[in-house]
Formats: C-alpha cells, sequence, structure tokens
C-alpha cells in the first residue's frame, strides 16, 4: 500500500511556507486554495490576510509569489485581479501522481488514517412481525454508505441493527399462537416473502381477536409479563417471530444489494437484563430523579407547552421500561463492551430530540465524554411526486418490497433499450444492479437531513445526476479497455496534456481527500457529487481527446491510462455507495 501525496497538499505546503515567511506575525494561514476555470488552482486567502496586516493585498501577494519555486510541481504562479494567485501545476507533475495512484490498486494511493477508532453504527432498523416500508429505506442506505465510507478511511466499523422485537404487541401474537399453534412453519421451510405473508396473518388475526375479545386482552396482557419475566414456553413462541421475521428481513436486504450479518442484529431485548442496572445507576447518581412515580430527567432548554419542562423518562410509573432505558442500556454496552470511541445513528430526523436527550442523559452519567461521542444522522423523509409523504394511491404506505421491485423493472427497460450484446439473462441481472443503484443513489445524492422527491422515472435517466450515468461512463470505459486489444495503459509523464486532461487528473487526485472529508462530516452525498463530477469531467475528456485514434502511441498508452484510472475511481468510489458498477451496459 504506497500512500501518494494530492498535489493540492504540496501546493498548500509551499503555499503556506511562502505565506508565513512573508507575514510572520500570522498563525493558523489558510491560503484557501480552490480549483478554478482560470488556472489549475486559484488562491483566495491573501485578501483577507492583507486586510488583517493592514497592507496591500497585490503587493502581499506578489510578495508570496517570490517565495514560491516553481519547477518540479508547481509551473507557474500569477497574480491577478486585487490579490488573487492563479496556479498552474506541472504536467509531468500530474501525470506522475496519478501513475503513483494507479499503481496502488485497489487503494489508489489513499491511506488509511493512521489512528483510527472504533465506530458503532446504528442503522437499518426494522421491526419483528411487520413488514418493511419506504420509511425504511433512508436507514439502510445511508448507514450502509457511512460504512462503506469509514472502513474506507481506516475506521474499524461494528453494525448495529436495533431492530424493534421487544413489548406490548408481543403478547398478543404470543397468545395468538399459543392458542393456534403451527400458524407459523419453521423457518428453514419459508422463503421471505412467504414468512412475510405468515406474520401479517398472524398478526391481523391476533389484532381482530384483541379488538373483539376482552378475555383474549387479558390473557394478552399476562402473556407480556411473562415474556418479560422469562418464561421458557413464551420465550421459545417469541424467538419463532424473530427467526421467521429474519428470513424476511434478509430477503429484503439482499435485493438492496447490503449485507447484514446475524451477530449485528442486536434489537431491543438484547438489553432487557441491563435496563434496571442503568435505572439504578442513574438514580444513584442523581441525573434521574423520581418524578409522580417514574423514573426521570430534566433538562433546563427543553420545555414543552405552557413552559413546562419535558422529561426523558428512564422508568414508567408501573415499573415498566421504554425506549430510553433500552438506548442508554445500549450506549454502556457498546461503550464499555464494544470500547466504541463514536457512536453513530441513522434515524429518522423527527427523532432528534429524543437522541439529544438520551445523549445528554450518557454525558451526564460520564457514559459520554471527550473521548466517547454519539451522532444522531437524522434523515429527511422520502417524498412523493406531489412532494408529500410517498404513499401509494390508496394512500396506504409504500412497501419497500414493491418499490425496489419497481425499480428494477423500470431499469430493465432502459438496459434492454440500450443492450447491444447482451443476453436476457443478462439484461434481468443488470437491472438489478441499475434499478437498486438507482434507487440507492438519488437518496445519496442528496444530503441525508433534507428530503427527496421519488421520481423512478429521473432515476433511471441517463441523463443528468443519476448512478445510471455513472454506470454507462463506467461501462464505455471497458468497452474502450476492451478494443484496445493488446495496447496496454501505460502513463507519460513527458507528454503535454489538453486541457480536458488536466480537469479529469487533477479531479482524480483529488479522490482521497474527498471521501475523507465526507467520511468526517458523515457526508455520503459529498462523495456523490464527486463521482457525478468525475463522470461528467471524462466526458469532456472524452469529447475532445482521441483515445484509440490519438497521434501518437504514447498518447494512445497515456489516454488509456486516464481511462482505466478513471474507471477504477468509479468503481471505488461507487462501491463505497453500495453500488455495482456492470462491467458491459
Amino acid at each position: 500500500m504506497a500512500s501518494v501525496t494530492p498535489l493540492s497538499a504540496s501546493v498548500e505546503q509551499q503555499l503556506t511556507s511562502a505565506l508565513s515567511a512573508t507575514l510572520p506575525e500570522a498563525t493558523d494561514v489558510d491560503p484557501l486554495l480552490r480549483r478554478s476555470d482560470r488556472a489549475d488552482y486559484q488562491v483566495n486567502g491573501i485578501l483577507a490576510l492583507a486586510k488583517k496586516a493592514k497592507s496591500n493585498p497585490r503587493e502581499l501577494a506578489t510578495q508570496v509569489v517570490a517565495g514560491i519555486t516553481t519547477g518540479d510541481v508547481i509551473q507557474d504562479v500569477e497574480v491577478s485581479g486585487p490579490g488573487f494567485l492563479n496556479i498552474t501545476l506541472a504536467d509531468r507533475a500530474i501525470t506522475e501522481n496519478l501513475a503513483a495512484r494507479y499503481a496502488d490498486g485497489d487503494r489508489l494511493g489513499v491511506a488509511p488514517k493512521a489512528e483510527p477508532g472504533v465506530t458503532v453504527i446504528d442503522y437499518a432498523q426494522p421491526n419483528v412481525a411487520k413488514e418493511m416500508h419506504v420509511g425504511h429505506l433512508r436507514s439502510a442506505v445511508i448507514g450502509d454508505a457511512l460504512r462503506g465510507m469509514l472502513d474506507f478511511t481506516g475506521e474499524k466499523t461494528i453494525g448495529r441493527h436495533h431492530i424493534g422485537d421487544w413489548g406490548t404487541q408481543f403478547g398478543m401474537l404470543i397468545q395468538y399462537l399459543m392458542e393456534h399453534p403451527g400458524e407459523l412453519a419453521p423457518p428453514s421451510e419459508v422463503d421471505g416473502q412467504e414468512a412475510m405473508s405468515n406474520l401479517n396473518r398472524v398478526y391481523k388475526a391476533s389484532r381482530a381477536l384483541f379488538d373483539a375479545d376482552d378475555d383474549f386482552k387479558e390473557r394478552a396482557r399476562k402473556r407480556v409479563v411473562a415474556l418479560q419475566s422469562g418464561d421458557k414456553e413464551t420465550l421459545e413462541l417469541w424467538q419463532q417471530f424473530v427467526d421467521e421475521s429474519k428470513v424476511y428481513f434478509y430477503s429484503v436486504f439482499e435485493k438492496l444489494d447490503m449485507e447484514i450479518r446475524d451477530d449485528e442484529i442486536v434489537g431491543e431485548s438484547a438489553y432487557n437484563d441491563g435496563m434496571p442496572e442503568t435505572a439504578r445507576l442513574l438514580e444513584e447518581m442523581g441525573v434521574a430523579v423520581r418524578s409522580e412515580g417514574a423514573l426521570v430527567v430534566f433538562f433546563d432548554d427543553i420545555r414543552g407547552k405552557d413552559d413546562q419542562p419535558v422529561p426523558l423518562i428512564v422508568q414508567k410509573a408501573d415499573g415498566g421500561f421504554g425506549y430510553a432505558a433500552s438506548d442508554l442500556t445500549a450506549i454502556r454496552n457498546r461503550v464499555q463492551d464494544l470500547h466504541a470511541t463514536t457512536l453513530l445513528y441513522v434515524v429518522d430526523v423527527r427523532q432528534s430530540l429524543h437522541f439529544k436527550m438520551v445523549f445528554e442523559t450518557a454525558r451526564r452519567a460520564g457514559w459520554l465524554g471527550d473521548d466517547v461521542t454519539a451522532h444522531n444522522m437524522g434523515y429527511g423523509t422520502v417524498l412523493g411526486a406531489d412532494g408529500k409523504p410517498f404513499k401509494t394511491r390508496e394512500g396506504e404506505t409504500v412497501r419497500l418490497e414493491d418499490l425496489l421491485d419497481e425499480a428494477v423493472q423500470r431499469a430493465a427497460e432502459v438496459v434492454r433499450e440500450k443492450a447491444q450484446d447482451l443476453t436476457e439473462d443478462e439484461i434481468q441481472e443488470r437491472a438489478g444492479q441499475v434499478g437498486i443503484g438507482a434507487v440507492k443513489y438519488a437518496d445519496l445524492s442528496t444530503s441525508p437531513n433534507r428530503d427527496y422527491k421519488f421520481d423512478l422515472d429521473q432515476m433511471v435517466s441517463l441523463n443528468g445526476d443519476t448512478s445510471v450515468y455513472l454506470q454507462y461512463a463506467y461501462a464505455r470505459i471497458q468497452s474502450i479497455l476492451r478494443k484496445a486489444g493488446d495496447v496496454r495503459p501505460a502513463a507519460h509523464p513527458e507528454l503535454e496534456l489538453h486541457a480536458a486532461e488536466r480537469a479529469l487528473g487533477l479531479h482524480l487526485d483529488a479522490f482521497g481527500d474527498t471521501v475523507f472529508e465526507a467520511a468526517a462530516e458523515y457526508a455520503p452525498h459529498k462523495v456523490a457529487a464527486y463521482l457525478y463530477q468525475l463522470a461528467s469531467l471524462y466526458t469532456t475528456f472524452y469529447d475532445k481527446c482521441p483515445v484509440l485514434k490519438a497521434e501518437t502511441s504514447a498518447q494512445v498508452e497515456n489516454r488509456l491510462f486516464l481511462c482505466d484510472l478513471t474507471a477504477r475511481t468509479l468503481h471505488r468510489g461507487m462501491a463505497l455507495l453500495g453500488i455495482r458498477t456492470p462491467e458491459r451496459l
């Protein structure tokens, strides 16, 4: 594994040195280096420094230029406007840097961080005995992408799928199953859809009986007590619901092209035994207090109607525990047993207040602090074309499987229309990769905290900011490489670069910086934006720079090298987002 220093970092180092030499009193100098249409980079920070030093910006810029060494990396520097610097890099430096990245294989010259931490990511949280719907999409897709990005930076990630597998509804379900044995087949004998059909049938039948029969309702309530107290027969039937639900979960996540590990599915039930201790510790430390029989935590800055404080309820007056207790117990487990340095929750933005209170409670208890931080990646809502929460025409919540199936079907139409040498089986395979990729990219190209409209026609379009556009760019490059035959990609630093080659090369050089920045900010949309720009720059390069018909053999090899490095970067970047890049489309 080779670490390749980005050219921008080399330029910034020279700039900072020249600025510090010119203004010795300046501290924390930021040259504000930016990509520019007028040159390779433009420096904007001198204006602010000149104002602070009460000096003329152009004079200061001229002095800085005198302190910059041109040659190996920087070819030319000129003062522009009121005090900007336009910097042009040497062609050789660009090609040599890219060649070093090319030689590093899958890592592309991007070294993992020297001191990684441990991040526990809580994402993809379906509920046992219930169908997954469109509301479950974003947690799964965003969480999976964040994990891919963090893994690439060297962070150790641990997934946690905090599924809803505990609570009062299970008393109703289990009691019904005890009175109607044989309603659920063993999980090994059903597929995902059949498992969900069985669960739906049992849920609807038990709910109908619960609502109509007071005696059954009382038996169901007693069954909840038996479940919480660990009754063996009750737990065995509860486990049946969990196992049957997992069969269904796995079938949906497989359609989403996501790997969900069984040992990372740790639901609410896993923290049941630890909740009394959590309550005891909080009360002993004085973090939580008794109020009207309940154990609660108050906050000065969180108030509701009539300016009354809104407490976090750790334990109810009847002794029962709710979400706060399980979430706080989960924090204790993740920090003390998993040794997490960061806790990352990919949860609906509507739960932001809940997690704000949970995190503050954990800080007061000392479970979170400077060495362990927690973040709630609150995400927005998936909207329909009308700008309202996405529903069926009948006003029902959209089943996630139906949504994914339709995306694949639409993608098949697009692939079939463009396919030239694909069999029907290959078209169907590509349709899955294109359709699911389209759904993921539409989500990930939007800032997580914003809502976005679910528009399949736009998602599977070949034009615009879509994953299909990126996938076709990748497939086009693979086609060029196949047509090259025995001519292999090779870097030629001695060649002068076309403007389109320079722009593409400098963007390729910025891949690692972009991923690290996006991972630090938990912003997968920044990686998506980088990849879209990469594909767009490649399109310009392809239009302006003949590859296989270039003027010299060296130029052919160098442009094939740029093509191949672009393809590798697209492939790696898309993989971080959980999206496939088919070799042929």
